[in-house]
Order: C-alpha cells, then structure tokens, then sequence
C-alpha cells in the first residue's frame, strides 16, 4: 500500500525555543525535543517531507560578515541561505537518525539543499521590505547603501536596517527527487528558508538571487507540486484564533477556504506571524490540496485524529 505524504513545516520555535538560549546545543537540542512529534506522523503511515525556517541563523551570519570583513570575504545571501539549510539540515538529519534507532525503526532521512524558482520581475525586487541583520545608525546605513547597494529603512524608531526582496516562490527546482525520496519511504528535509532563491533564464539556466523567500510559501508550493495528501504548519500556538490579543479571543477548530479568507481581509492574523502561515494554506488547497493543518510540534498525532489543531478544508 502506497504511503501518505505529508509536508511539516516547522517554525522557528523548533529551533529556537528560549530567546536566551540560542547557540547551536541550544539549537540541536530543541530540534531533539521536536522531532519525536515528527516521528509519530511517520509511524501513523506518512512518508515526511520537512521544511523548517532560518531567520535566526541568517541574523547570526549576516552579523559574523559584520564582524570578520576586513579578514574574510563577506559571504552573499544566496550562499547563507544555503549555509543554514545544511547546519540545520545536518541537526534534523542527526536527530532523526537517533529517534528512528532509538525506535527500531530502519528509516532514514537526507537533506537536501533547495533552490526556490522566483520571477526577477516580480515587484518584490523594486520595494524590498524583509528586514535582515544587525540595527545601524544612519551614517553606517548610508555608508552601505552608498558602497554596497543595499536599501536600507529607518525602522520604527530602533535604528536603521537592511531591507531585500521577499518575492513569491513559483517553483522547487528539486521537487521531483523530493517526490521520488517521499515514494520510496524516505524522509527528506528541504525547503529549507524557504529554499535558494534562484532566476531561470530562457535557456533554463538558474542564478541565485540576493532574497529571501517566505518558507510557509515555499512549503505550500512544494506540498502542492508533490501531491502531498496533508500539508501541516508546526506554530507556536495549538490552534488559529481570531481577536488574538484581545480578550474576545477565540480559538478555531476548523475553518473553510472562504471563512479564511474573510478573516484575512478583516486583519485578524498577524503579518509577521500567522497571516503567510494562512496563505500558505489557502494556496494549497486552491490548488487541489486535500487537508491542511496548523498545530503546535506537541499536538500534531492530536491533531491527525481531530481533537486538535484548526483544520483547513475546501
């Protein structure tokens, strides 16, 4: 019988769960803590493809470039995106050699590094607006933008930073081996922020890109050209809400297309927080998606059998 294919995506409290503690035993350590969830999908029949976030760690080197460049080359975006994607890559990798041993499990798992097709053309590029790395004062700001070409924005009154494109994800160059991995029972961690971005000429050659794609986005692109029969957003909280911060909150067990919709005109996810994660999912099923779920690492097995969870469907 034909396995499940199921994409988890994992948000950064996977990897970073106490802002205090964010050096890398603190990083693999928190992946060891959420992996065994992701097991649980494997032993209930699904072959996982894991995708995960990596804003933290493109901050920690963005800052090391910082620091080190009158001694090293400073390293481009491009080749930090695929950085992180092995560091992390190699903690899950680690991480769910050990659970499936522990287990008895003959599982394996394999990271890949992926690159994301995005259009040069989309508008992302003429108004950048994803900040990343260290605050500056105005005149290190200018300095930058003057001999490196960054755009830099003043932001909110906390200093000056570097803004880049956050274009949208059209393709995973390296879906099909993703696919052919999944069928054979493997599990594979990709996407990896979001995946490379990457340009696709005319003659079909690519070109990494100086960006950084939304890995929810990304994730709800590779779960639809897989064909994944479940596509699960890992989050912070166990269910979505409306009226979050307030006092009316009310969490959702289960939501439409539409009704999601709606509540995304209305405002009622945050931009930096649930409101891609929504999109994504809303994509997804557009697409043809079967079942959508965004849960906390702790309840995804309670979440498969409905008691929690907010459920997406058509």
């Amino acid at each position: 019988m034909a396995r499940k294919i199921a994409v988890v995506a994992v948000g950064g409290n996977a990897l970073i769960r106490d802002p205090k503690k964010t050096g890398l035993q603190d990083q693999f350590e928190s992946v060891r803590l959420t992996v065994p969830y992701i097991v649980d999908l494997i032993q209930a029949g699904y072959s996982v493809a894991i995708t995960h976030g990596n804003g933290p760690q493109v901050g920690f080197l963005l800052r090391k470039n910082e620091i080190s460049a009158k001694e090293v080359p400073p390293a481009p975006l491009d080749y930090i995106g695929s950085n992180t994607q092995g560091s992390i890559g190699y903690m899950f990798e680690t991480s769910l050699y050990n659970e499936f041993r522990r287990r008895g499990m003959p599982n394996r798992a394999v990271a890949l590094v992926t690159e994301t097709v995005v259009d040069p053309k989309d508008p992302a590029f003429q108004n950048p607006t994803k900040p990343i790395g260290s605050f500056m004062d105005e005149a290190t700001a200018r300095m930058r933008h003057e001999q490196d070409g960054w755009t830099v924005v003043e932001d909110s009154g906390r200093g000056w930073r570097r803004v880049v494109p956050s274009p949208k994800p059209k393709r995973i160059i390296q879906e099909s081996i993703i696919r052919e991995l999944l069928e054979q029972g493997e599990t594979v961690i990709a996407v990896g922020g979001g995946g490379v971005p990457v340009a696709e000429a005319e003659d079909g050659t690519i070109s990494g890109l100086e960006a950084v794609i939304d890995k929810d986005l990304a994730s709800s692109v590779l779960a639809s050209s897989i064909g994944a029969d479940l596509f699960l957003i890992s989050t912070e909280v166990e269910k979505v809400a409306l009226d979050f911060t307030k006092p009316s909150r009310r969490w959702l067990d289960k939501l439409t297309i539409a009704e999601a919709e709606e509540y995304l005109a209305q405002g009622q996810f945050g931009k930096g927080s649930m409101e891609p994660k929504v999109s994504a999912v809303i994509d997804y099923l557009k697409r043809g998606g079967k079942e959508a779920i965004i849960t906390n690492s702790e309840n995804m097995s309670r979440a498969l059998r409905g008691e929690s969870g907010t459920r997406f469907i058509p």
